[in-house]
């Protein structure tokens, strides 16, 4: 099997604002250890083209290179698979696990060109500048997906049913064993249970997502279902808009993007830096920065601490940013009390406590006795509704056990909290009810 090295070019379609069919825009093109892109002269013609994401790919003409030495456009980089993705096209190329003995280098032209046409976002990469033609793979039942998301964990080749099944999952970024469905008039990201999980994961994103909602943050809808007696999550898509017309497709950008980043700079996100870029850069900055460090102190309350900046993103319209919903919102199991979240949140602070998050209101806009206000209605609104959507996630005793009091309202946050004794109170109060329902 071939590592498809020679690969050397692809064009980038994009679906612009509310089109329900895609436009080439230009071509990228590989260059040593670099992707460089330049736009169409029929792109550029167009009165409603937008670039993909300014500062990095500005509407121009001439072959532009990526910014701050990074070896491919981060935009572009967040329509290309992530761990989970990438995975699965190993497994179709050469019927490997990744870290298996003699599995090729692939480049990141081919994982382009080899994952699913319905990707996060409004992008996808063909080898033709004049043909669009869609990866998309045939309707499949939970069950055939959950069958061949057991078989890619495993290493094992799919049969070329199961590998049309799963294909269209390739170009969703994360981890975890997941795929795509389409209901008619919604979008869905399933998530699988994995082989290797020690607790239900699922469940415990199922529960931080629905208590986001009800701590008043604007995060995406999820439900539960089973397949194969596994438990699945589904998250409704927000970059997808059903129309007379067709789907329509909202552009996206991460976080790390935004911050001129990639991978390897990933640890050096800051909360502080994207609370500027939002002062400066999106359309609803003051209402977007309160959302903003509600999902903070969400994150440090539910024990989240995976929030790196590809788990942050905004809708791009061509001129303005505005945050998307929350997603990605998985508690991490935690051993021991102490922890830190993925993105420095005020200076070189990331402890997952909430001084460090009252530290860091005044970035956000918020006194400091606003910012105490919010964390205790959210930590209210945990407690009120922990019994309800537990109960709706069909929690057993022994993850509820494990959930409340360590995953959510970890007392570790309170580390360091000495000055605030109506916000101590306020919590160890929701902490103990947590753990006697």
């Amino acid at each position: 099997m071939t590592s498809k090295a020679g690969t050397t070019e692809a064009f980038v379609w994009i679906w612009l604002p509310g089109a329900a069919e895609p436009v080439v825009a230009g071509r990228l093109v590989q260059d040593g250890e670099r992707l460089l892109f330049t736009y169409g002269a029929s792109y550029r013609r167009r009165k409603n083209a937008i670039s993909l994401y300014e500062p990095e790919l500005p509407l121009r003409e001439g072959v532009i290179g990526p910014i701050n030495s990074l070896t491919m456009p981060s935009c572009i980089r967040d329509a290309s698979p992530d761990a989970w993705g990438r995975r699965v096209i190993i497994n179709r190329l050469t019927g490997k696990k990744p870290d298996a003995v003699g599995v090729p280098e692939l480049s990141e032209l081919t994982y382009l060109l080899q994952s699913g046409s319905d990707r996060i976002g409004a992008l996808d990469f063909q080898a033709s500048a004049t043909e669009y033609v869609p990866r998309l793979a045939a309707q499949a039942s939970l069950d055939e997906l959950l069958e061949a998301a057991e078989l890619i964990e495993k290493g094992s080749p799919l049969t070329p049913a199961l590998d049309q099944v799963l294909n269209h999952g390739t170009s969703i970024g994360g981890a975890r064993p997941k795929a795509l469905i389409d209901d008619g008039t919604k979008k869905f990201i399933a998530k699988f249970s994995a082989s290797n999980d020690t607790y239900s994961v699922v469940k415990a994103e199922f529960i931080a997502m629905k208590l986001a909602s009800a701590c008043g943050l604007n995060a995406a809808s999820v439900s539960m279902t089973h397949a194969a007696r596994k438990d699945v999550l589904l998250i409704e898509r927000f970059d997808r808009t059903h129309t007379q017309a067709g789907w329509t497709r909202r552009a996206m950008v991460s976080a790390l993007t935004m911050l001129g980043l990639d991978e390897m700079m990933a640890r050096y996100a800051s909360y502080e830096d994207l609370a500027e870029l939002i002062r400066h850069r999106f359309s609803d900055p003051k209402d977007t920065l309160k959302e903003l460090y509600g999902r903070i102190c969400f994150n440090v309350l539910c024990s989240n601490t995976d929030d790196h900046a590809r788990n942050h993103a905004a809708f791009w319209d061509g001129k303005m940013l505005s945050l998307t919903p929350a997603y990605d919102i998985c508690p991490q199991n935690r051993t021991g009390n102490e922890a830190t979240q993925a993105m420095l949140i005020k200076g070189n602070g990331r402890a997952s406590t909430l001084k460090t998050c009252l530290a860091a209101a005044p970035d956000f806009h918020l006194k400091e006795v606003e910012a105490a206000a919010l964390i205790e209605r959210q930590i209210t609104a945990i407690a009120e509704h922990w019994q309800e959507v537990s109960d709706e996630a069909d929690l057993s005793h022994v993850d509820r056990k494990l959930f409340a009091g360590r995953q959510f309202l970890n007392s570790y946050a309170l580390e360091g909290l000495d000055d605030h004794e109506t916000l101590q109170n306020a919590f160890r109060a929701a902490r103990d009810r947590l753990i006697s329902t």
